[in-house]
Parts: C-alpha cells; sequence; structure tokens
C-alpha cells in the first residue's frame, strides 16, 4: 500500500495495543498493527495517544485580548458587558483580525481542529468584527473549521437594527445564529425572533443562557419550549446555564431529562462561569458550574469550552481545551476513570455533535489527527498532557517538539513516562 503519510504506533481509543495509521488524500486509508506501507512522510510517536482533535463548542474570537482597554473592578458579568461595549465601539478589521489570529493560532497549536466562535453584530460593532473572521475563517481553513455564530450580546427587541444586521451576517455568511435573551428587556420575544432567522435561513441556534444563581426564574423554558416548536431539536446549544449549580439533583434531572427530550446541547464555560459568579457570597462561595457530566448521563449532548480569552469575562486563558477539561473535571470533583473519560468526551466527541460535524478515527473518514503525549484520554486529562503534532484533512498542521533533559555527560533523553 501507498500512502501520503504513516504515523506508526499510536494509541487510539477502542483499540488494543499500539497502531499504524496511514493517510490519502485527506482520508484515512488504513489502520492497523505494523502496517506495511510505502509513504511520502512516516513518523513513529512510540505508543502517544491519537484522536480527531478537540472541538471548541464555545468561543469569542472577536472580544479577545482586549484587557488593556477595560477595567476590571467588581468581576461582575455587568461590568463585562458593558465594559466590553465600550471597548468594542473602537474595534477595526485589522484589529479584530490580528487579535483573533492570535487565539486561533494557538488554539491549533493546543490540538484543537474545529471551533465555533460567535461574533458580535451590532450598531457599535457594525459588520467590522465578522468581516474579519470571515478573512480568518478562510485562512485558516487547510489547519482548523471555524464555524460563525452571528450573536447579539446586548439586547434585540430595543433595537431594530441589530436584528437586520443578524439577518445581513447570515447572508453574508455566518453559519448560525445566537442570542442573550438575559440582556433584553423582553427575553421572550429575543427568544422567537432568534428562531425566526434561524428557521428563515435554515441554520441552528446557540443561546447564552441563565448565567446567575438565582434558581427562582429562568429562560430555559422558553428555548426548550421554541425549539420543540419549531421542531429544532439537535440543531440547539445553551451556554452557561450556571443556574443549574444551585439546584437540588431532583430539580436538575427533571431539566436533564427535558434537554434530552428536546434535543438542546448543553456548554458550560469553567473559567468563565467561576470568574464571574458568586461574587456576592463572602463566605463558601458556590462553584456556579452547571454538572455537565449528570446532563451528559441523562443523555445531553454536554460539552465544555473556552467561552473567552484575556477580557472581562475571563482575563485569564490559552486556547487550551485539555487544560480547560481538566478545570471542569477538578471543578466538578471528577475521580474514576469513567468521569474523567467522560469530561474528555465533552471536548472532543460530544462537541463534534453539539456543532453537528464529522468525527472519529475511521477508514475513509477525513484525516483529522492529533497525538497526545499521553497513553489514552484519562492520562491526558489527568495530565494535562500536551500535543505533540496534529494534522488536519491528511496535512501536517502543526509540531511542538517533545521536551528533552540534559545529562551531566552531554547525552539527552525525554522525562520519564
Amino acid at each position: 500500500m501507498k500512502a501520503d503519510t504513516l504515523l506508526r504506533n499510536l494509541r487510539i481509543a477502542g483499540r488494543d495495543g499500539p497502531v499504524d495509521l496511514a493517510m490519502t488524500n485527506g482520508r484515512i486509508a488504513a489502520i492497523g498493527p505494523a502496517l506495511v506501507c510505502e509513504a511520502v512522510e512516516e513518523e513513529d510517536f512510540g505508543g502517544a495517544f491519537a484522536f480527531p482533535g478537540f472541538v471548541e463548542s464555545h468561543i469569542h474570537l472577536d472580544k479577545a485580548c482586549i484587557l488593556g482597554r477595560c477595567r476590571i473592578c467588581e468581576g461582575t458579568l455587568a461590568e463585562a458587558v458593558a465594559e466590553t461595549a465600550r471597548a468594542k465601539a473602537g474595534f477595526t478589521e485589522e484589529d479584530v483580525h490580528a487579535r483573533a489570529s492570535r487565539v486561533l493560532d494557538r488554539a491549533i497549536v493546543a490540538g484543537t481542529t474545529a471551533m465555533r466562535s460567535f461574533v458580535e453584530v451590532d450598531p457599535r460593532a457594525g459588520m467590522r468584527s465578522l468581516a474579519a473572521l470571515l478573512r480568518l475563517r478562510a485562512e485558516r481553513a487547510h489547519a482548523i473549521d471555524l464555524q460563525l455564530c452571528a450573536f447579539a450580546q446586548e439586547g434585540l427587541t430595543q433595537e431594530p437594527e441589530t436584528e437586520r444586521m443578524l439577518d445581513a451576517a447570515l447572508a453574508a455568511g455566518a453559519d448560525l445564529v445566537g442570542g442573550c435573551p438575559y440582556t433584553d428587556p423582553d427575553p421572550a420575544a429575543h427568544v422567537a425572533r432568534i428562531f425566526d432567522l434561524a428557521v428563515a435561513h435554515g441554520v441552528d441556534v446557540d443561546f447564552h443562557l441563565d448565567f446567575d444563581l438565582d434558581p427562582s426564574w429562568s429562560h430555559l423554558d422558553l428555548v426548550v419550549a421554541e425549539t420543540e416548536r419549531r421542531g429544532w431539536g439537535g440543531r440547539v446549544t445553551i451556554g452557561h446555564v450556571t443556574k443549574l449549580s444551585m439546584m437540588a439533583p431532583v430539580a436538575v434531572e427533571a431539566i436533564g431529562r427535558r434537554l434530552a427530550s428536546a434535543g438542546v446541547a448543553l456548554t458550560v464555560l469553567p473559567a468563565t462561569d467561576l470568574f464571574l459568579t458568586g461574587r456576592d457570597h463572602a463566605l463558601a462561595r458556590p462553584r456556579g458550574l452547571a454538572p455537565a457530566h449528570r446532563l451528559a448521563g441523562l443523555g445531553v449532548t454536554a460539552t465544555v469550552a473556552t467561552n473567552n480569552v484575556l477580557n472581562p469575562f475571563t482575563p485569564f486563558g490559552d486556547a487550551s481545551l485539555g487544560r480547560m477539561a481538566g478545570l471542569y473535571a477538578n471543578v466538578a470533583q471528577l475521580a474514576s476513570d469513567a468521569e474523567i473519560a467522560a469530561a474528555f468526551d465533552m471536548v472532543g466527541a460530544a462537541a463534534a455533535r453539539a456543532l453537528r460535524i464529522d468525527y472519529g478515527l475511521a477508514v475513509g473518514g477525513p484525516a483529522d489527527v492529533v497525538v497526545l503525549d499521553a497513553a489514552d484520554a484519562v492520562a491526558a486529562i489527568r495530565e494535562t498532557a500536551p500535543p505533540l503534532a496534529g494534522w488536519k484533512r491528511g496535512r501536517r498542521s502543526f509540531v511542538r517538539l517533545r521536551p528533552m533533559l540534559f545529562e551531566p555527560d552531554g547525552g539527552a533523553r525525554p522525562p520519564a513516562p
């Protein structure tokens, strides 16, 4: 057999022992032990773990890396929205492109092969951020698949121009539409109008929802009801939903069963949710993190994602989903191998289901491969294993050198496994 690229001695989920993987014309040509193959490029990974790459299900590339333009005094959601609204009025297309490029490149070398980014279109941002991210999507298409969600961060019903701009953004190439009912004076109308746009353009929907710790009220029912009424099951995602962290297990279970039945996916944003919530609790601050693993156990497509990088919503970040899944696992107090494997799934296969993209290492499938310096998915999360190399549709997209320790005699060796 001939191949473009042959990767030897990989460990892959569901396979006993190391295998080789051959790629030809952007597809996986063969997987098996000790393949007899003539390849243009060949590399031996010595038992490292391979998978199709991390999938970022919720990030804001347009608002990344603006800490120097914003004040963080209270560390609240309201402050973050206000400070970002003030800053984005000064965004230019080139500015957004430069900042988003920095984060997207970091995501690629962190092993991410697919991503969904929100992009705000409203009278303050105009269409400048969308134009920048449409350019970037084309420029990085060889290394990552980028979905763009035209997003109304600051309301809709009180600002009819935003609704017209969302419609124009979808016509211009945005992949889906999103809203934020808790910033709108009429949340129900906000949800309905976002669905109107989704149905008119035949696209998916992604809402920021229930982002506080007061379980006495919720907009979740509005989204679920519209999902069912429009027949949009499997095409709707909700992000944050931190109210769930303050509900009794029986109530969470009931909501989980309803989300699963309606086909509504959930995304948890650990870095942001932990940073912004619970600040009014002087002692024993709540974690403010929706129990995604419990909802996944009820059949909900549940994911973990980055949300923001270096801005008032999250003044941290490196676009590493392996690190983010580890943060979730630690805060959620996951311990067993099965629980840790579920956390890995939330930044991999489950996230791919939420984005409705092809995913998996299988003969004939897309040759999207990322190799981690770990024995398996569980070790990758427990040890925050660094990525070593990646391929997108059979083309090498990045490489990171393994560390070496130097001995007194001048010799060198990798760290002990």
